[in-house]
């Protein structure tokens, strides 16, 4: 019988969920085939799953950081393929954590053999957490602010962050959470869709913004050399708008965003930004699989009928980084940072640009899968996201460790 079959995961089985780890198995036969499965369920009862189909080397030994995927849901040498290519049965699910007080637990299982899956060789559960030992989650009903804070561990000075996502609306934790975990005071906000917030406001108001700026001023661990803002898609626009009107925003990172405000106008003290023409008659839907391609609903940016609606961050002294993915099928980002970067580059600024080939919309923290379609939760439809699975996982890995040196270097 030998020895018995062991899942290992180093250097612990518990760690963040945007933590690299090994996977090694040890016991097996030399060059015995053997297939690995990762599951996870999600708060919803969701099952998503991957399987690769592995060679045990002549000791018996398997070690995914240098054995190369044979087949399966990847194939290749993928340290982290079990978890980036991780899938539903049901299709366009997006896995989005919750609630950040719990791990994803991540069952790690290797079958004999690269068929039926029938006989189980060993396991282990590798438990992915969203707050780092010691950081707190604070709700905030502060006035009009739903937000939650989260505070690193420790005294501090930190410095101070606000997250901000996209037209889904809702408070979204887990960036933040895990921002929080790596010494960011985190303010994940909410402005639309969340509970008295309407689902597709009428406008929205800079002032909403600015009472979230000052709140986070006000920790006593925030250092005072001025905050950081990270926006996603509609969330990527409003940070650039913080930027230019609110005074104490050192740097902003825009996610998959553009330089015009988009769907909602912008009211300020004695202006208003419109929104970004846009005509949803040219939405696509998908007579195979009923999803609708977003991408061409907006009027041209390059015509000069829609500057109206540009945000003038040129005024803004805070620093940039965009981040695009090259495959996004919802909304134009490369093209509309490209836009940005060369308006701020014609008035002399520096500004940092990351445009990733095969990357989607949804650039996340590293290891959550590629969602390339999901339900939009403000326009109740199927919409496609976009992206490649290795290339898209590539870049969510290259992005994170991006955005955290940029806020680093700049607050």
């Amino acid at each position: 019988a030998g020895m018995a079959v062991r899942v290992i995961v180093l250097p612990t089985p518990k760690c963040l969920f945007d933590d690299p780890v090994q996977i090694r198995v040890a016991g097996l036969l030399p060059q015995q085939e053997v297939t690995l499965r990762a599951s996870l369920l999600d708060e919803s009862g969701e099952l998503f799953q991957a399987h690769a189909r592995y060679r045990a080397g002549s000791n018996g030994e398997l070690d995914l950081s240098r054995s190369p995927s044979l087949g399966g849901s990847y194939s290749g040498v993928e340290p982290m393929g079990l978890l980036w290519s991780l899938q539903s049965k049901a299709p366009y699910k997006r896995l989005a954590k919750r609630n950040v007080l719990t791990p994803y637990c991540v069952d790690l299982e290797v079958y004999e053999g690269h068929g039926d899956m029938s006989r189980l060789l060993g396991k282990c559960t590798n438990e992915r957490w969203f707050l780092g030992e010691g950081v707190k989650r604070i709700p905030v009903r502060e006035g009009r602010l739903k937000a939650t804070l989260f505070l690193p561990a420790g005294p501090g000075p930190f410095p101070g962050l606000i997250d901000l996502y996209g037209s889904g609306g809702g408070l979204v934790e887990y960036r933040a959470s895990l921002l929080a975990s790596r010494g960011f005071v985190t303010l994940a906000l909410a402005y639309m869709a969340f509970e008295d917030l309407p689902a597709m406001p009428e406008v929205l108001e800079m002032s909403y913004f600015e009472e979230a700026m000052n709140f986070l001023q006000k920790q006593h661990q925030v250092k005072d050399t001025g905050i950081g803002i990270l926006g996603l898609s509609k969330g990527a626009d409003l940070a650039l708008s913080m930027a230019t009107f609110l005074p104490g925003i050192k740097a902003v990172v825009s996610i998959s965003g553009s330089g015009f405000n988009s769907f909602i106008p912008l009211k300020g003290d004695g202006f208003t930004i419109p929104s970004h023409p846009y005509n949803l008659g040219r939405m696509k839907t998908s007579d195979d699989s009923g999803l609708v391609d977003f991408s061409d609903v907006l009027d041209d940016h390059r015509d000069p009928a829609t500057w109206d609606c540009r945000i003038p961050m040129e005024r803004s002294s805070a620093k940039f980084l965009f981040l695009s993915g090259r495959d996004d099928m919802n909304w134009k980002s490369d093209l509309y940072c490209q836009d940005v970067v060369q308006r701020l580059q014609q008035c002399g600024r520096e500004v940092e640009f990351c445009s990733y080939p095969g990357a989607g919309h949804l650039l996340e923290p590293p290891y959550l899968p590629l969602c390339q379609a999901s339900v939009h939760k403000v326009l109740g439809m199927f919409v496609c996201w976009g992206g490649q699975w290795r290339e898209h996982a590539r870049a969510q890995e290259d992005a994170w460790l991006r955005i955290q040196a940029f806020f680093w270097q700049h607050l």
